[in-house]
């Protein structure tokens, strides 16, 4: 008898993040265990994840768990778990809009629910931010599509587009789109805008921290003195963004702003929360172009955009590219009301089979 217990899993890439995806049914309910199970998948806790299937970094070493969905609303939920490769920690503290990207091809894979036509709308319940979105998935002849033609930055090659929707994320994780109740607050002596359209996210210029805001992600990490000030801002702010004490948590994202250098609307330096991406998560753009367009905010002030609420594309630059997000928002009275959200991620089978891991840890034998 082997020493090792199977689970069947898919190796997919969703935008810019690589994870595996599991059939919630084929996981442990008990959550203790499953992180446990999770941890040993992916080799953490060990920064290069040798003995596992993560990458070594936060932005591979994720994983998407699927299953059926019970509301009328949504054909799938999603939940999200982060693995951390240098501690051993799983966290459902945030969403994951690239990891996304391929849970609606999974989905029609692993025949959780059936093509429709040449394209198919897959209904996405979004576990951790308890918020829906839908994913558009090219299926000519019922079968998934991969190759196409859609470009984005981040990914080498082209790939078939898969458009997403998202539908009232505003306030999905601090209960408000301004969380703090006001556009600006001064935090540590630096002026922020907290807001949180699917992810929490605080804005503030890289100038007030001494940076320009285009330097490379590892030229930040080097710099400890940028690095403990924009921590001492992101604990400071946690309980004003209703999250509360943020010191073991993924979210709020710190995102240094810079005017935008390539036609963008901005340029994007994000924390996530103790490295920097390499290029800005989904949820993350989206806060960030939404934070834009709200008249007075921080990064509406770097965007010199004013009062610009309408129907947008707004292309947010980050370090190896631009990420565009199409938004719909008015403005009534002062307050901004985001009416949707919407944007273009690809994805990919990579793999399926069965990661493994030691039975000593799991055997449901």
């Amino acid at each position: 008898m082997s020493s090792q217990t199977g689970i069947r899993c898919s190796v997919i890439r969703g935008g810019t993040s690589k994870g595996l995806y599991f059939h919630a049914a084929d996981l442990p309910d008990e959550i203790a265990l499953r992180d446990a199970v999770l941890l040993a998948a992916l080799g953490s806790p060990d920064p290069r994840e040798i003995d596992g299937m993560g990458g070594g970094h936060p932005l591979t070493s994720k994983v998407a768990v699927v299953s059926p969905s019970a509301r009328d609303d949504a054909d799938v939920d999603y939940l999200f778990l982060q693995v951390w490769p240098d501690r051993a920690e799983v966290s459902d503290d945030q969403n994951c809009g690239n990891l996304l990207a391929g849970v609606g091809p999974f989905a029609l894979e692993e025949s959780l629910l059936d093509p429709r036509d040449d394209t198919t709308d897959v209904r996405i319940w979004m576990v951790n931010t308890q918020s829906l979105a839908v994913a558009r998935v090219e299926t000519p002849g019922g079968r998934v599509r991969y190759d196409g033609g859609a470009r984005i930055d981040g990914v080498p090659g082209t790939h078939a587009p898969i458009a997403i929707e998202f539908l009232d994320v505003a306030g999905s994780s601090c209960g408000a789109l301004l969380p703090t109740g006001r556009v600006v607050d001064e935090v540590e002596g630096v002026r922020v805008t907290c807001v949180d359209n699917g992810m929490p996210v605080v804005c503030l210029k890289a100038s007030d921290v001494g940076l320009s805001g285009y330097e490379d992600p590892s030229e930040i990490e080097a710099n400890a003195p940028v690095c403990e000030q924009v921590e001492r801002i992101r604990l400071a702010v946690g309980p004003l963004m209703n999250l509360g004490d943020v010191t073991n948590k993924t979210v709020p994202k710190m995102t240094l702003l810079a005017p935008a250098r390539h036609g963008g609307v901005v340029t994007t330096r994000t924390f996530i929360p103790h490295r920097v991406h390499e290029a800005i998560g989904v949820f993350g753009a989206v806060s960030v172009a939404t934070a834009c367009l709200i008249p007075g905010s921080v990064a509406n002030e770097v965007a010199e955009l004013g009062d610009a609420a309408s129907t947008v594309d707004l292309d947010v630059e980050h370090p190896t590219g631009y990420f565009t997000v199409s938004l719909s928002a008015s403005l009534a009275n002062g307050a901004i009301t985001i009416e949707r959200a919407s944007l273009l991620r690809t994805a990919r089978l990579l793999m399926r089979g069965e990661v493994f891991v030691p039975s000593r840890i799991w055997d449901p034998s």
